[in-house]
């Protein structure tokens, strides 16, 4: 079992950041790759970034590449999202992932644990 405790969210105006954190514990031996992915009312989960542990590289969806950037500590097994000049269309449940598999990891099936969902609220 793998569980994940996300924090971070919250409610911001227009230009400000946040950072999200997400905190693996359990059996982490399993976990090669952690994510992001997001949902807002109506609509799909959309992937923003990954990382993968064993090589530490990192994936970012092109709709947030320059804005988005995941990070980790290893020592803590904490993965990071970084979000810069949000904007009210960042507005959304943010949700941490992790997964067995190195491949797809833009595909929420890939992924088999998640956290509870973060509400991240950007307002003008």
């Amino acid at each position: 079992q793998v569980q994940l405790a996300e924090s971070g969210g919250g409610s911001v105006q227009a230009g400000d950041s946040l950072r999200l954190s997400c905190a693996a514990s359990g059996r982490t031996f399993s976990i090669s790759r952690m994510g992001w992915f997001r949902q807002a009312p109506g609509k799909e989960r959309e992937f923003l970034a990954a990382f993968t542990w064993s090589s530490g590289r990192t994936y970012h969806a092109d709709s947030v590449k320059g804005r988005f950037t995941i990070s980790r500590d290893n020592a803590k097994y904490t993965v990071y999202l970084r979000m810069n000049v949000l904007v009210p269309e960042d507005t959304a449940v943010y949700y941490c992932a992790a997964g067995g598999a190195y491949w797809d990891y833009d595909q929420a099936r890939t992924y088999d644990y998640w956290g509870q969902g973060t509400q991240v609220t950007v307002s003008s």
